[in-house]
């Protein structure tokens, strides 16, 4: 028998942007806010996006201790929104959409369709495995993504191997390393098919191999070795018996896209406006299902600031964003969110600012040292200024919004490009 009942807001995910988003709503007056989480244990999310729970550190981005956000600030988190009147509950798995604004879910207690006058996902990013990267070569145990070198030593204490080669060099790569020799694992080389800045380089005293693909995995059973192809063709083979896929990361999309909610070609996320709407009037999406590989405190902020217009669009104040003006990131650049604007501009008809203050981030394809960036419409500048930070695959940029009031509604999309 489905049980099928109400709440106001509907919070799916319970990592950093989604128990934010609760623990705000609550304390603003949203009315029933209910949090659902796959994991039965808040913090270990499956797909790589989550906490060490053993070390406490945030290792979404690899940048945890420095965001302010690990272990025990997801507790505190936790424990705010619960005090403001958030009910959290963990090992309930979202199956589907039984109507607008409506989710099947089934968990411990059985199924059960849950309508909510609001839907604010917050379903995270996970990392690209093996498969998706089509990596040839035989399928030996031993092969992992961050996520699950993180579920297998600090959450269960299983041996991962003895020697491992770990493929990426963003931030989060070194939280595997980390990971790696606290079990007492030797870690060959960090591989990265992005040019190196530091050629040869020893960075905590592991090689950093750049501008080098895996062309093979090797073994049968077990991971044997890797077959590395660097880019003047030469080929060389390491030995070890773990490799681990860091980073590139895809947002969960899933559920959005199950419910007819667009995507946005860049990002591989919802579109969102600057009040973080999705297409579908009433569903919302914050944290890193927009943007993988942002720091936790990004999350935390943009869950924060979707307080507000998921209170107007409760009170009947604004809609979705499916007819806004589409902003687009021209190459270098791989992104920009907020990728729509509704009228007026990035506020989104909210009255307040949405994307954590009224901005955007924008990140790029390659390493990009203080560009000029340029913003358009229709031919129209709207924007030019230098940037005075690095932008690069693994590193994101604020972009101020305050050009997005003169955008024309009426007009073609909102171009960005770096000269």
């Amino acid at each position: 028998m489905t049980v099928t009942r109400t709440v106001d807001v509907l919070v799916v995910g319970a990592g950093p942007a989604g128990l934010a988003a609760a623990g705000r709503l609550a304390a603003l007056g949203a009315g029933t806010v209910e949090v659902l989480e796959r994991e039965r244990c808040l913090g270990t999310r499956r797909g790589g996006y989550g906490w060490d729970i053993r070390a406490g550190r945030d290792t979404g981005a690899g940048r945890g201790a420095r965001a302010g956000w690990g272990g025990a600030a997801h507790d505190r988190a936790r424990r705010a929104a619960v005090r403001a009147g958030a009910v959290v509950r963990t090992g309930v798995t979202v199956t589907g959409w039984s109507g607008p604004l409506t989710l099947a879910v089934t968990g411990a207690s059985g199924r059960e369709r849950i309508a909510a006058r609001a839907v604010v996902l917050a379903t995270g990013a996970r990392e690209r495995p093996r498969s998706a990267r089509l990596v040839p070569g035989t399928r030996p145990a031993g092969v992992l993504t961050t996520g699950e070198l993180l579920r297998s030593v600090g959450a269960y204490g299983h041996a991962v191997g003895t020697r491992a080669l770990v493929v990426g060099a963003e931030p989060v790569s070194w939280e595997a390393v980390r990971a790696l020799r606290s079990a007492g694992v030797e870690v060959a080389a960090l591989v990265t098919e992005r040019p190196w800045h530091r050629p040869g380089a020893f960075t905590g005293r592991v090689p950093v191999v750049g501008g080098t693909t895996v062309a093979e995995l090797l073994g049968r059973g077990r991971l044997s070795g890797v077959r590395l192809r660097h880019g003047d063709g030469r080929e060389a083979t390491v030995a070890c018996d773990t490799v681990v896929f860091t980073g590139d990361w895809l947002p969960e999309q899933e559920l959005a896209r199950l419910g007819g909610v667009a995507l946005d070609p860049g990002t591989r996320g919802p579109a969102v406006d600057g009040a973080f709407r999705t297409s579908v009037p009433g569903v919302f999406a914050v944290g890193d299902v927009l943007h993988g590989g942002e720091p936790a405190g990004t999350a935390v902020v943009e869950g924060r600031a979707v307080a507000w217009p998921v209170l107007a669009f409760l009170s009947g104040v604004a809609g979705g964003c499916g007819a806004g003006v589409p902003v687009v990131a021209d190459a270098p650049l791989r992104w920009v969110t907020p990728n729509r604007l509704d009228a007026p501009g990035a506020r989104g008809g909210t009255g307040r600012p949405g994307a954590g203050g009224g901005r955007f981030l924008v990140r790029a394809a390659r390493r990009l040292v203080r560009p000029v960036v340029v913003v358009s419409q229709d031919g129209v500048l709207l924007y030019r200024r230098r940037m005075w930070r690095t932008v690069g695959p693994d590193r994101s940029a604020p972009l101020p919004a305050g050009w997005a009031g003169r955008v024309d509604p009426a007009g073609g999309p909102v171009r960005i490009r770096v000269l």
